[in-house]
């Protein structure tokens, strides 16, 4: 049997109408594209759908058992297509974001909550680990969007690395939270905690110092960004971190200043190389984009 969506809309509107010139009408049609939609429907069945008398359609006992299958019939295809419209626009889909944390408190949670507010249906899910480990999910086809800090661990990968100027944050009540730049002059001999002491800011800080003649001196180390904020805030030290974590708001007495020479953080955004995104992926992604670049510029 192949009954189409042209016949369940000529059968609906006859229905309702009750005649050929009406159901024309109300479906755009010419008078001869419903009759014959008609026919071909009864053909495809096998029985006759209404009574013919001077131009009034009257549904036959058949018609009757058959019409609420055929409102259900057209009331799941307009599902359809306003799901296909959701999809296209990426009101809805699911995205899988993978950080190795630097990211994940104080980035991720807002640009998750602002798509959502804009496309409700929208599932995203949020993965923390290792950057080796987000990189290798995202090149299996596990994870849609990784951040992490490059160099990116694994091959095969699209990335985007965008250049951030680090931060010198420190308590509020810190005689250095007058200045405006602080530099290592500044911090020679002072409590400062690293990142994991062999990160690329915390190598890059040890070199500065030792080109200032001055002294650094890691007292304790805290892996994440977010992290090392929180240890400055409860009187542990100084530290050097990204942007992103260094100007939120938190109310956490923690200040923050520019460190000059500059020290970078490389932010690296990989997806997986030659492998289309989904709409709704794609779209996170521009708001990544964006959003990132607020921050520092695409190297």
């Amino acid at each position: 049997m192949r009954i189409k969506l042209r016949h369940l809309e000529v059968f609906t509107a006859l229905f309702e109408a009750g005649s050929v010139s009406r159901a024309a009408e109300r479906l755009s049609l010419s008078q001869p594209a419903v009759s014959i939609a008609l026919s071909h429907m009864e053909e495809e069945l096998g029985f006759r759908l209404f009574h013919r008398d001077r131009g009034f359609f009257a549904p036959t006992s058949e018609a009757l058992l058959l019409h609420d299958e055929v409102l259900q019939g057209l009331a799941a295809i307009g599902r359809v297509d306003q799901r296909a419209a959701e999809i296209r626009s990426g009101a809805a889909g699911s995205i899988v974001v993978g950080t190795n944390g630097a990211m994940a408190l104080n980035f991720l949670p807002g640009i998750i909550a602002e798509f959502q507010r804009d496309f409700p249906g929208t599932h995203v899910e949020l993965r923390v680990h290792s950057s080796r480990r987000i990189a290798s999910w995202v090149s299996n086809g596990q994870v849609d969007i990784g951040l992490m800090d490059a160099p990116v661990p694994v091959g095969g990968l699209s990335t985007e690395v965008f250049e951030m100027e680090c931060m010198c944050i420190l308590p509020k009540a810190d005689p250095l939270a007058s200045k405006a730049i602080i530099t290592p002059i500044d911090l020679d001999g002072r409590a400062v905690i690293a990142i994991m002491g062999d990160h690329p800011v915390d190598r890059q800080l040890g070199q500065a110092m030792a080109d200032a003649g001055a002294v650094l001196n890691h007292v304790s180390s805290a892996n994440f960004y977010a992290i090392a904020r929180s240890m400055v805030a409860a009187g542990a030290g100084i530290a050097l971190i990204d942007p992103v974590n260094a100007e939120a708001e938190l109310n956490d007495g923690v200040v923050a200043r520019r460190f000059a020479p500059g020290v970078l953080h490389e932010q690296a955004m990989v997806t997986a190389r030659g492998v289309p995104m989904g709409i709704a992926a794609s779209q996170f992604q521009n708001r990544l984009r964006e959003a990132l670049s607020g921050y520092g510029r695409p190297r």
